[in-house]
């Protein structure tokens, strides 16, 4: 069977293709190399799965995802396709068995990390696989200037070497045009068929709100919600914090981070998928591969740092195509505080070459050394060594990684991860059989509340200070406790671990990519810029300002965003003189804050909302610091 439309049959069930696919999977049938530019539920696997299935051989799949990559190969193993997945943590003996498999084992799809690509092992044995095409899934990953950038995405030009007349298929759901561009040019595609879908989402409402208090507006919104959520926070506290209090104000949810243990990881994904939990609160951990059509609303409370991370944020929202909102909740202190984050937290050539410098001293590397050393690393210990800012250094770490001067491992910021088992009662009486576990144990109950009801990351060079013991000692005390199944622990010695991929040459070092630094740092100011234009442009529609950052620009209003029903419900004159009449018989009794002023008159908030920026203006009605409005006599 090599008819593609037999295949979409047989295998998914559907007699017809989504816009664009059937294109791309002929383009790709034909050999070339080829985009496929589509949105977030757009369809993007079967593109490079039904010519994979309609050729002899093996189709060759490079994720940056683990997640993703088990639920392709899980999805396709049911479809009684075969297919498997080399993923990290894999014995050296295993490991040459699953090739072994794809080599001879008449598999469809071999799914890789980027990371694997570097092992001679993987290497020779691609040499040997009858490959009939080569998939690169997040492709922007490989474009210094992406949001989602990931050194590891460079062994892939490895592939062209291993079987040069193979075609790619490079699959994003987003990619400005400079970024498409760089991803041409750093895959080394030869002449592509671009594929490029609108970006234009009819039944997804974009709406941009001031709001102080953001949590009364997503209770409000989602107290008659028959579907899922997702609150995105830009920190692991704040997820715990708001998930804790939607839960206190009767609306089922969860938090998901980078910090929790991939069992849970998965428990809670599954949780959230099947209803258990209606709102998922997360950081960006919460990304991409994350596959649920019953989205009703994507909240951001915090600011992304682009509007590329934005777009894909809000797009899992109604990808059932039924109407979903995705909101962003913001007051003054937000813009200040993006700023704060991705802009002045940017370190300069200078900053990065002192940086660079104690890095060395630290690892005592000597001048002219420490080329593909690899060395264990403490971010916290490091930063108190030398009494660093922790935000400027984590910019210039990474900034290192990703112009390759060094390389951080996948683990970088995360901590020992632990959980008591056993209730407050039994953990004492447990802590009675030996005092230096009793020291320990309390020690991590007195720092780290919610410990009992869920994993929860603990530094362990803390606990060390605080409890006078060695690490060793720390380290085997948790491990007895494992032992006797008292704690469900994951354990971390460092937070990271640092290869250096150049000797040591001090200033040299950097002066070779201070160039690229400087572009690095302006492109994260245009970055905040646009996120910052996007949210005070209230005259233009949300949708089109977003599908035009993208390079599209002959779309039209949406009609359901807030830019455009604002537009839609401004006030007549006469309901004008009306609202005014009414607001201001209100505040003649007391301050009243926006909200309890909707609450007590029947029109719409938004026009509320309206005359009360023009009473504002005109200087009739105040506002205090409580955000109350009050009559101005």
């Amino acid at each position: 069977m090599n008819n593609p439309i037999q295949i979409l049959e047989k295998y998914w069930g559907h007699s017809r293709f989504f816009p664009m696919q059937e294109e791309l999977i002929t383009s790709v049938l034909n050999g070339k190399d080829s985009i496929a530019l589509l949105p977030t539920g757009g369809g993007k696997s079967v593109c490079f799965q039904i010519p994979a299935l309609a050729q002899e051989g093996i189709c060759i799949v490079v994720s940056p995802l683990v997640a993703l990559m088990n639920d392709q190969v899980t999805a396709l193993k049911k479809k009684g396709i075969k297919a498997l997945a080399i993923t990290g943590g894999i014995k050296f003996q295993d490991l040459n068995i699953l090739l072994d498999n794809a080599i001879y084992g008449n598999y469809k799809f071999l799914y890789l990390s980027p990371e694997r690509l570097k092992q001679e092992l993987v290497q020779n044995s691609i040499r040997l696989m009858s490959v009939n095409l080569f998939a690169i899934d997040e492709a922007h990953c490989i474009s210094q200037w992406g949001n989602d950038f990931r050194p590891a995405y460079n062994n892939i030009n490895i592939l062209r070497t291993l079987h040069p007349l193979v075609p790619f298929i490079a699959l994003t759901a987003t990619a400005s045009p400079e970024v498409l561009e760089d991803t041409i040019i750093q895959l080394q595609l030869e002449n592509p068929s671009v594929f490029k879908s609108s970006f234009i989402r009819k039944n997804l409402s974009y709406q941009v709100i001031k709001e102080d208090d953001k949590l009364y507006r997503i209770e409000s919104l989602l107290k008659n919600n028959n579907g899922s959520a997702i609150v995105y926070v830009r920190s692991r506290k704040m997820a715990v914090e708001v998930s804790n209090q939607l839960n206190s104000l009767g609306i089922t949810s969860n938090f998901y981070h980078g910090g929790i243990a991939n069992e849970a990881k998965q428990s809670r994904l599954e949780d959230w998928l099947d209803g258990k939990n209606d709102v998922m609160v997360a950081t960006n951990a919460f990304g991409m591969g994350i596959d649920n059509p019953n989205v009703r609303f994507v909240f951001h409370i915090q600011l992304s740092e682009s509007l590329e991370s934005y777009f894909q944020e809000a797009g899992r929202a109604g990808r059932d195509q039924n109407y979903a909102s995705a909101i962003i909740l913001y007051n003054d202190y937000d813009k200040v505080l993006i700023k704060k984050q991705f802009i002045d937290s940017r370190p300069t050539t200078n900053e990065i070459k002192v940086l660079y410098r104690k890095l060395s001293t630290y690892f005592q590397i000597s001048y002219g050394e420490g080329e593909f050393t690899n060395h264990s690393f403490s971010f916290t210990k490091f930063c108190e060594t030398y009494k660093l800012n922790t935000l400027l250094t984590y910019n210039g770490l990474t900034a290192l990684d990703r112009l390759g001067v060094l390389q951080l491992s996948k683990q970088f910021g995360r901590k020992t991860i632990l959980k008591f088992l056993l209730d407050s009662d039994n953990i004492l009486k447990y802590f009675q059989t030996d005092v230096t576990l009793s020291i320990i144990g309390k020690t991590i109950l007195r720092l780290y509340g919610g410990i009992f009801e869920s994993p929860t990351g603990i530094n362990l060079e803390l606990i060390a200070s605080k409890t006078g013991q060695n690490m060793e000692t720390i380290i085997s005390s948790l491990n007895k406790m494992e032992r006797d199944q008292v704690i469900e622990l994951k354990l971390y010695h460092t937070d990271s671990s640092i290869t250096f991929n150049v000797p040591r040459e001090d200033d040299k070092t950097i002066n070779v990519i201070s160039k690229e630094l400087e572009r690095l740092n302006q492109k994260k100011k245009e970055e905040v810029k646009a996120v910052l234009n996007y949210l005070e442009n209230s005259s233009i529609c949300k949708s089109l300002q977003l599908v035009s950052y993208f390079g599209e620009t002959n779309a039209q209003p949406c009609g359901v965003c807030s830019v455009c029903a604002s537009q839609q419900s401004t006030p007549s004159k006469k309901e004008s003189i009306l609202i005014s009449e009414k607001i201001k018989l209100l505040l003649e009794d007391h301050e009243m804050t926006s909200r309890e002023i909707s609450e007590k008159l029947t029109f719409t908030e938004s026009k509320i909302l309206v005359i009360l920026r023009l009473l504002q203006d005109a200087n009739k009605i105040k506002i205090n610091t409580k955000n109350q409005y009050y009559l101005n006599l």
